[in-house]
């Protein structure tokens, strides 16, 4: 078997694994079953790939999506690795090419549906050599996975047709409940579970609450300019909000697009490939975009409204800064949202799950300690320090005695026998003499318009925070009325003091004008930034050439390195990172001569030649100096 560093480096570039490959790598070369949880961007595909580079024969890789397949084909066969993908998406003639070449032992990696597998099992039996199985998103196989599919479940006959082939299971998110069902369907023989680190520290998180749509908008804008040509995604909880922040962020100049299951197969596949190719900055999405996303240079992701679960966040945030590089992710979330996912909860096949499901997820946004702690300790991993990169650790909250406004409120909740939702509590407090408010006399109540001095946005947030500590719940089956509970009573009897968080609003104007001059700064004050966005437009080039995503082409981790060090030589660019020998062979002469072009034009001198008293020992073959 080749060395596994030794094919790191020449295909990929790359000097080092990240936590956990190279334990796996090894264990699955010995030939054993192996259930590897690594989260989104942790690099699960190399687990499988350089095993199947170092073995004989064809690693098989079952993934859910065709347009996943070919973006994983088209980055192993740029970075010179022969790979194929057999599915429905081929005319039967190119499929038929393919089979040939993989009896013919020329592919190290095939990729196919799990359903197309079943009907090749015959074929593969008799004319491949299969290395091994990869089964890519495993937890699609278990009831309790958060993306079950029915087709997986074929894949437990895997063993009984190759009895001595290993099978590893990949996916980015599992509790221990799907954990185990994998293991069960798989038919998994003895397998080692690995679970990596969940933690990515490049990901920043912020949670905004309560913000108006007029808000969120504000906010968006601001997340894009600090990301200017950069590529977003905004999850969104309806097809209609799709399309309307959409439209909104085209009247604002942004080349933005609709993602949701109510569009064409068609019209999903186009606006897919032009996000993936960089055609369009921004996707709004349901939840049914982004499995098959494997774009590395996602630089922010947006939740508009918040997620049903934990996993499901987790996942989504995943698909940002998967090449390491710092992502922002942003959460909204009001009290509509939560209403909202709880009708989905109780109306779904597994009701108490899904909904103690989404309790963890409200209590993750409505925190006020260490938001990655939260997240890590749920998938097992808990910490005993603050991350420094979420909004919690940024910007601790200030708190004030809050007594009287909670008792303002349980109060005119009680004086109406609990009658009433979230808006009409706060029409009355504000006196506002509403069409609800005015019908049943509640402008006749001793509470009203004792909170008239507190706007409605702030009114809002602090429900939420007496909804969050438990001073009163939201009775689902009674037209979401408020209910106060006995800790509530407390409070309104005395009995009890609070404390709430004050609420911190941002000048959206100021910021976004602070912004825009931050940015020309750096533009003009930063040279290897000029050569960065130079070195981008070459990389768009080649990829359109080739029909390939940007990032195929060259990470973006991989042009910052290029900017940094600025190679004159084939050789010097190919100890950048990110750059392997078939990269080296077939690009560097391209983005060697666009860095000498632009340090001659910005006047900038080569670092000297090394001397030769300064030079290694000489390669073979070469005279001794």
């Amino acid at each position: 078997m080749k060395d596994i560093f030794e094919l790191l480096k020449s295909y990929y570039g790359y000097d080092s694994f990240r936590p956990m490959q190279e334990e796996v790598i090894r264990y699955v070369m010995s030939g054993r079953d192996a259930l590897v949880l690594m989260p989104t961007g942790g690099g699960k595909s190399l687990c499988y790939q350089i095993p199947a580079l170092a073995m004989d024969g064809t690693a098989v890789v079952v993934s859910p999506l065709i347009s996943l397949m070919k973006d994983q084909v088209d980055a192993l066969r740029s970075n010179g690795i022969e790979a194929e993908a057999l599915n429905s998406g081929n005319d039967e003639l190119a499929n038929f090419a393919i089979k040939t070449k993989c009896e013919r032992g020329k592919l190290k990696l095939l990729y196919i549906s799990p359903e197309r597998l079943i009907t090749e099992l015959p074929w593969l039996q008799q004319s491949v050599q299969v290395s091994l199985f990869a089964i890519d998103e495993a937890h699609c196989i278990s009831q309790w996975g958060h993306d079950f599919r029915m087709e997986y479940t074929q894949l437990g006959v895997l063993h009984d047709s190759f009895p001595n082939v290993l099978i590893l299971a990949l996916t980015a998110t599992a509790d221990k409940l799907t954990k185990n069902d994998i293991v069960k369907q798989l038919r998994l023989k003895d397998p080692k579970i690995f679970v990596s680190s969940f933690d990515r520290p490049n990901l920043s998180l912020d949670v905004r609450r309560g913000y108006s749509a007029r808000e969120k908008l504000h906010t968006i804008l601001d997340v894009i300019a600090r990301h200017a040509g950069e590529s977003g995604i905004i999850y969104c909880l309806s097809r209609k909000t799709t399309e309307q922040v959409a439209e909104d962020l085209r009247m604002q100049g942004i080349t933005a697009e609709a993602y949701h299951a109510g569009m064409t197969t068609m019209e999903r596949n186009r606006v897919q490939e032009q996000f993936i190719n960089g055609n369009i900055d921004v996707v709004c999405a349901t939840i049914a975009f982004g499995m098959g996303i494997d774009k590395s240079d996602v630089r922010f992701v947006i939740h508009y409204n918040m997620p049903k679960s934990i996993e499901s966040f987790y996942q989504e945030i995943g698909r940002g800064g998967r090449d390491g590089l710092p992502t922002e992710t942003m959460l909204f979330y009001n009290l509509q949202d939560i209403i909202t996912l709880r009708s989905f909860a109780e109306q779904s096949g597994q009701r108490d799950m899904n909904e103690e499901k989404l309790k963890r997820m409200q209590e993750y946004a409505e925190a006020q300690v260490c938001r990655r702690r939260i997240l890590l300790n749920y998938f097992g991993e808990p910490r005993d320090c603050d991350c420094g990169n979420c909004d919690v650790c940024r910007n601790p909250p200030k708190h004030f005695d809050g007594t009287q406004l909670v008792q303002m409120a349980l109060s005119a909740v009680l004086r109406t026998h609990e009658n009433i939702g979230f808006s009409v509590t706060i029409d009355i407090l504000r006196a506002r003499p509403s069409a609800e408010v005015v019908k049943h006399g509640y402008d006749k109540i001793k509470t009203y318009g004792v909170g008239h001095a507190i706007s409605y946005r702030d009114w809002n947030d602090y429900l939420l925070q007496m909804l969050q500590m438990g001073y009163i719940e939201i009775a689902y089956n009674e037209n979401k009325h408020i209910k106060v509970t006995p800790l509530g009573r407390d409070v309104v009897f005395g009995r009890k003091k609070v404390e709430l968080a004050v609420i911190t609003r941002e000048d959206y104007r100021v910021k976004r004008k602070q912004r825009k001059e931050n940015n020309f700064t750096a533009a003009t004050a930063n040279e290897d930034g000029l050569l960065f966005q130079r070195l981008r437009m070459l990389r768009k080039q080649i990829a359109d050439e080739n029909k390939w995503p940007a990032y195929v082409v060259l990470s973006d981790r991989s042009l910052h390195d290029i900017a940094a060090k600025k190679p004159t030589s084939v050789d010097s660019f190919g100890r950048c990172f990110g750059v392997g020998e078939h990269k080296k062979e077939t690009l560097g002469r391209r983005f060697v001569n666009e860095v000498k072009r632009y340090m001659i034009e910005k006047g900038i001198r080569p670092a000297p030649a090394p001397k030769p008293h300064d030079l290694p020992f000489p390669d073979a073959g070469e005279p001794t100096l």
